[in-house]
This record gives C-alpha cells, sequence and structure tokens, in this order.
C-alpha cells in the first residue's frame, strides 16, 4: 500500500507486503539448481560423447530462453497479485484462474510456432533427432505450470515449498541422467526427456502438500493481473534470450562445423556461468532488504544497500574473470575434456560478469517502477549482440564472445542511465514493483 496523506512515507507498515522471509530456501535451491547443469553436462558427455550430446546442448539452451523468457513473467505477476491480495485479506484462487488463461495462451501460441519451425529445427539445431524436439515441447508443458507453481508459492509465502521446487528441478535431472548412464542408454531422446520432465515432481509434491491451495476470493479482472505483464515478458524474454544465446549462435552460425564444437562452447558458457549462478543464491539473501527498505520509502537506505550489493556483484565478477583467465582452461580440460582457450574462458567470464552487474542493476529500475526501461534495455542488447555476432570477425567462437561483451554492455550503459535519472528525481516505488523487482531472474 501506498502511503496515504495520514501516514509518513518511512512508515513501516507500508512493509506488510508479501517479501520473501525464506530466503535460506530459496537460497539453496538456487545453488542446487545451479550445481545440476554442471553435473548433468558431465554425465551426459560421458554417456554420449561431446558430438552426441550436441543436440542436448541445443535443447539446453533453447528451453531456457524460451522457458523463462515468457513463463518467469507469469510467475511475477501471480506473485505480486497474490502478495497484495493477501495483505488486505483477500483470497486468490481468481487471481490463478486469470493467469491459468493467460498461461495457456502462450503456451499454445510456443507450440505453434516450434512446431511450424520443427523441420529447421530438426535439421539445423538437433542434428535430424526430430524426437529432441518433441522433448522441448514437453518442456513447455511442464515448466510452464512449474513457473505458476512457483509463483503460487512465492505470492503466498510459502518460500519452502518454492526453494523445493526449484531443487528438485535440478536434482530430479540429475539422478535421471545418471540412471540412464549407468543403464549404458544412449539414446539421446531419453536424456532430452529428462530435461523435460524433471520439473514434474516439484510441482506433484508441492500440491499433494496443499502448498498450491489458494482460497475463494474476489473476481479478479485482467487489469488486476496484468499492469506490467507486457515489458515483463518484452524484457524477460530478450534477457533470458541473451543469456542463452551464446552456445545456440553457434549452432547456427557453424553448421558445417563439427558438432563437438557445440558442445565444448556450452561447456564454456556454463562454466562461465559459475559466479551468476551463485550470486542468485546470495541474492536470494540480499534483496529482501533491499526491497523491505523500498517498501519503507527508506530512500538514503536503500541507495547504501544498493550500493553495497553492486559493490559485491563487481568483485564476484573480477575474481570470476580472473579465475576463467587463470585456471579456466585447466579446469574445463579436467571436467569436460577441454577444447576451449584461455581466450574464449575469459571473454565469457567478461561477459557473465558485466551481464550479473547489468541484472542486479535492471532490479532496482523495476522496483522504481521502470519496467519499460528495463525492456529497452534487455531489446537493445540482443540486437547489439546480434550485429555484433553478424560483423565482428571470421572466427566462430570471437564473433560470438565479442556479441556476448558487447550486448551486456550495451544492456548495462542503459540500465546505470536509467537508474540515475530515477535516483536523481523524485523515486517512486510501488509494492507491485518490489515484487516484480525480486522475482526478475531470468536464469533457471
Amino acid at each position: 500500500m501506498l502511503p496515504t496523506e495520514n501516514q509518513p512515507p518511512n512508515s513501516t507498515a507500508s512493509s506488510k507486503i508479501a517479501l520473501p522471509e525464506g530466503t535460506a530456501s530459496v537460497g539453496i535451491g538456487l545453488f542446487i539448481a545451479g550445481i545440476s547443469a554442471y553435473v548433468f553436462f558431465k554425465i551426459g558427455q560421458q554417456a554420449l560423447g561431446q558430438d552426441g550430446f550436441k543436440p542436448i546442448v541445443a535443447m539446453w539452451f533453447i528451453a531456457f530462453a524460451l522457458i523463462p523468457g515468457f513463463f518467469l513473467p507469469i510467475e511475477q505477476e501471480v506473485s505480486r497479485a497474490l502478495s497484495h491480495r493477501r495483505a488486505i485479506g483477500e483470497g486468490g484462487l481468481p487471481i490463478v484462474k486469470r493467469v491459468l488463461q493467460i498461461t495457456v495462451i502462450i503456451f499454445v501460441a510456443l507450440c505453434v510456432v516450434v512446431f511450424a519451425l520443427s523441420s529447421q529445427i530438426n535439421s539445423n539445431l538437433f542434428d535430424g533427432n526430430g524426437v529432441v524436439t518433441w522433448c522441448l515441447l514437453l518442456s513447455l508443458a511442464t515448466y510452464a505450470p512449474m513457473h505458476l507453481a512457483r509463483g503460487i508459492c512465492s505470492g503466498n509465502a510459502r518460500f519452502g515449498s518454492y526453494g523445493l521446487i526449484i531443487g528438485l528441478d535440478g536434482a530430479i535431472r540429475v539422478l535421471s541422467c545418471a540412471a540412464l548412464w549407468i543403464a549404458g542408454v544412449t539414446n539421446v531422446g531419453a536424456y532430452a526427456l529428462t530435461i523435460a520432465l524433471s520439473p514434474v515432481v516439484g510441482v506433484i509434491i508441492a500440491a499433494l502438500s496443499g502448498k498450491l491451495k489458494t482460497e475463494q476470493g474476489p473476481q479478479a479482472s485482467w487489469a488486476e493481473v496484468t499492469p506490467n505483464l507486457g515489458w515483463l515478458l518484452l524484457g524477460s524474454l530478450f534477457a533470458a534470450a541473451l543469456v542463452n544465446a551464446g552456445p545456440i549462435t553457434v549452432d547456427i552460425l557453424g553448421h558445417d562445423a563439427p558438432p563437438e564444437l557445440v558442445t565444448r562452447f556450452g561447456n564454456a558458457v556454463i562454466f562461465a556461468r559459475i559466479p551468476l549462478f551463485l550470486f542468485q543464491a546470495v541474492q536470494a539473501a540480499l534483496l529482501p532488504r533491499l526491497a523491505r527498505l523500498a517498501a519503507q520509502r527508506k530512500l538514503s537506505e536503500f541507495k547504501r544497500g544498493l550500493q553495497q550489493l553492486l559493490i559485491l556483484v563487481a568483485s564476484v565478477g573480477v575474481l570470476g574473470t580472473a579465475g576463467a583467465f587463470a585456471l579456466g582452461p585447466w579446469v574445463l580440460n579436467l571436467v569436460y575434456d577441454g577444447g576451449i582457450d584461455r581466450r574464449t574462458m575469459t571473454l565469457l567470464a567478461f561477459s557473465s560478469a558485466l551481464y550479473m552487474l547489468a541484472l542486479a542493476i535492471a532490479q532496482a529500475v523495476i522496483a522504481l517502477s521502470g519496467h519499460a526501461r528495463v525492456a529497452v534495455g534487455w531489446c537493445a542488447g540482443f540486437v547489439a549482440f546480434a550485429l555484433v555476432a553478424w560483423l565482428s570477425s571470421n572466427d566462430l567462437y570471437l564473433r560470438v564472445e565479442l556479441a556476448l561483451v558487447a550486448s551486456s554492455l550495451v544492456s548495462l550503459a542503459i540500465f546505470v542511465v536509467s537508474l540515475t535519472q530515477k535516483m536523481s528525481g523524485n523515486a517512486v516505488f510501488d509494492d507491485a514493483s518490489i515484487i516484480d523487482a525480486f522475482a526478475e531472474r531470468p536464469l533457471d
């Protein structure tokens, strides 16, 4: 609730919006999800080899560009709307029903597009493995309800279940992949199926334990569930596309290259993301404090907290880039049989550090009701990526590396300008934007 004439701007009454109390559970879930990606890639390549694992790499990065891009905003808006209703003592079941309609519409539209492009996807990205395309479609059908379930859990402050859904998604994928490897399975479709089905277990457990239950309440209008959905969709789509664009672009531009080149680049990308995955787990503990300061309209304290967060992000980025330069090729060779040089590891780590900093600032801009500015920033970054990848070099890896650095720099610059303008004027926080900012995380 916004301050009234009888309520001072920094009143703690504003903090009654539902902000994450169970940050430890969320952080643990995010940490498990991050670690599971590295283990999945390792086991999958042990089972299929680097060349045989290439369709799985392509599916992984396509799926996690589309899924958070389209369904994370659904999670954000469910969380925001349910949090608001919980704060005023109203049931949220009509919210869930209304958002479910939007989810189905998005899901059907995505299925139509993927199905229409299936022949090109099969031949150009999945090496003719049509079953992988079907698993991609199945992933849309399983991750859509997972994001809806996460929104319900966070909106009702059930953060233990929220963390459980995130953690089980990664854990089940790894355990299934390991079982296939031990059994000697070498069918690509079976490993693609582990990606598609891994979200189901957590959602079922949350549903059976009653954590997805919402009470009946007043009818929900479209305006109640979609005030910022368009901008969130646009920004989330381009942000998720950017963080997953590298291996997909290598696959497209290097269509005549050996398939293991895509797998090796995918290995390097997820290794370069280690600081980003760790930061996601850490920020689950740091952002609630910033959110409460924003909710209480304590602008000076918010500025100091944000400055501390950005210093932490920059420090992690510097350490990650230095570590990639010093140890990256050796570690990658130890874990994934290498194939990537020092330049590639360093540039990928640097682009990841810039992206991480851009993401942190974007969250602050959203908290200041800057949804449109964030969408524009991520969109501009994607345009920069496409231009640099097209024009910069004839070296397959280098052109993509430079494109990733340029795209993060462009987005970061736009967010810095936006935040500076917002903070130098009369910064206005609203409860809905604060919750949207906490959930802004285009990396699953």
